[in-house]
């Protein structure tokens, strides 16, 4: 009777154990019908993970993983940083343009047989010693900084040096730079540029500086501010026009670089006197007004640790703060903290990254010196909160401001939930892409597959482009918007819903594109 009793007692134990074991696969295959394409995301990524660990085992292999994997987007890219040497080249013969030996840059020929160091720039076609000085001269190949001149110094006297082509080379610089970022992958650029800003500075000349920025505003606007304003829509408007001809875009030959969509930040030049820098920060805000399409925001450059730079930051700010109040639609990326300790007194790291997110940046270009301003930890914290996205550029701050491994806060901005995303800067100038960047990010700060992936949608997310992001939250990629909530995520035929949603939202359009892109990658794992 005991051994019955026993027997009928496992009996009924195992019986317990196989429906609660049935219970816990139907609840599964719940949740995983609920999560739908983040079920299949997150095995997709275990795999991706599995194929980045192979690749990095050698360094040849993983440049050919990274280079294949969608990157979506380069937000801080100067155009004619950009642009490699030997391009610079080509495009000074075809305009007939000179070399002045002495300073290995660009200049207009004299005419003349007297000054024996002034030749045609043709001449490097000739002499290959010639034209790898130039190559040298526009770039940062082969530099070793020497007394008195440091790789800060060598990188922005390359744009010196290159400068003087012709305007007109600009639509083939464009397509040179999306055919790049088409073999990498990437689908969207913002490329920072400045149009002929003279009618600007000449206004600005005539009304000289007023304290009160309404009234400086106004009569700034007074004095045909509007003829410069659409003199500079035209400008960019024909580069993309032109580009897209040369690239036989929306023919059935169309190159692949005709896939990336290219869009304008308008670049304001910080270091003129503060009544220019006015009237080309106004110039900007009001070309990005009136042709949104293309002008996708501003943006100040020049060297931050130059005098007027340092001396004049706090009262740009003011400017950037006042002129976005005045135009509240123009997005707003700012390059900030592009310094090193030592470059500038220790109080002049105090607040640059801060003063320009209290000016209202959407964006920080650089900002490598972080943790060097007032009360760090609550400026992160404050980034964090406000989603001010930081443009990092390992290469360029490496090369530029010396700061490169632990030194370098992007693992401090990932500690605190900044949002980050990877860029080249002036890829160019530096001789490398942005496979590059993602390597660099690989082997240094051992970014994981999914780091990569969120560090490339991250980007999307902050692109400045028109309409609605796909996601339910920002900078939270695990559920769409419910529109397209139960969808698969990329799929070549979305329901009508999210469709209709897509079609009228640029920026969830290229959000979809790079999960269909993700989803082609990660078919061949």
């Amino acid at each position: 009777m005991k051994l019955e009793k026993a027997v009928r007692r496992i009996g009924a134990i195992l019986l317990v154990l196989v429906w609660a074991s049935l219970g816990v696969r139907a609840a599964r295959a719940q949740v995983q019908v609920k999560k739908g394409s983040s079920a299949a995301s997150t095995g997709a990524e275990s795999k991706g993970e599995l194929q980045l660990a192979a690749a990095r085992k050698n360094p040849l292999q993983l440049r050919q993983f990274l280079k294949e994997m969608p990157k979506g987007t380069d937000l801080h890219y100067h155009l004619s940083g950009g642009v490699y040497a030997e391009t610079f080249i080509r495009s000074a013969v075809e305009d007939g343009l000179c070399v002045d030996a002495k300073q290995l840059a660009f200049t207009k020929c004299t005419g003349g047989d007297g000054d024996k160091t002034i030749f045609p720039a043709s001449n490097a076609y000739k002499d290959q010693a010639l034209y790898d000085r130039l190559i040298n001269a526009f770039s940062m190949r082969s530099f070793v900084p020497y007394a008195g001149v440091s790789a800060h110094d060598h990188f922005f006297e390359t744009f010196g040096k290159f400068g003087g082509t012709s305007p007109s080379h600009k639509a083939e610089w464009v397509d040179e730079v999306a055919s790049r970022a088409a073999a990498q992958n990437e689908q969207y650029l913002e490329l920072m540029e400045t149009p002929d800003f003279s009618l600007a500075a000449k206004a600005a000349s005539e009304v000289g500086w007023k304290e009160d920025l309404e009234e400086l505003r106004e009569a700034l606007l007074a004095h045909n501010l509007k003829e410069n304003v659409k003199a500079a829509t035209e400008y960019l408007d024909g580069i993309e026009k032109k580009r897209r001809e040369i690239g036989h875009c929306g023919e059935a030959n169309a190159a692949e670089a005709c896939k990336v969509d290219v869009r304008f930040i308008y670049q304001v030049l910080r270091g003129f006197p503060k009544e220019i820098v006015f009237a080309q920060t106004l110039l900007g805000f009001e070309a990005a007004s009136a042709d949104p399409e293309k002008i996708v925001g501003i943006n100040f450059v020049m060297p931050e640790d130059g005098y007027i730079s340092m001396r004049d930051y706090a009262m740009q700010m003011q400017m950037v703060k006042y002129l976005h109040e005045a135009y509240p639609k123009v997005h707003i990326t700012l390059h900030a903290g592009e310094l090193g300790f030592g470059m500038v007194p220790p109080d002049g790291l105090c607040c640059h990254i801060r003063l320009a997110v209290e000016a209202g940046a959407e964006r920080i270009g650089h900002g490598v010196d972080v943790m060097f301003e007032d009360r760090p930890h609550e400026l992160l914290k404050e980034m964090a909160a406000k989603h001010v996205m930081v443009e990092i550029n390992l290469t360029s701050n490496e090369m530029i401001l010396g700061v490169a491994g632990n030194h370098h806060p992007l693992p401090m901005y990932r500690q605190f939930g900044v949002p980050v995303a990877l860029s080249t800067d002036d890829e160019g100038v530096s001789r490398i892409d942005l496979t590059n960047e993602y390597v660099r990010a690989v082997e240094t700060y051992g970014f994981k597959y999914a780091d990569l992936k969120k560090t490339a949608r991250t980007g999307l997310e902050h692109a400045f482009l028109p309409g609605k992001g796909l996601w339910e939250k920002q900078d939270n990629f695990t559920r769409a918007v419910k529109e397209c909530a139960k969808e698969s995520l990329g799929n070549t035929k979305p329901s009508k819903s999210c469709a209709e949603f897509l079609k009228a939202n640029e920026k969830a359009q290229q959000q979809w594109e790079l999960e269909k892109r993700y989803r082609e990658f990660e078919a061949n794992f």
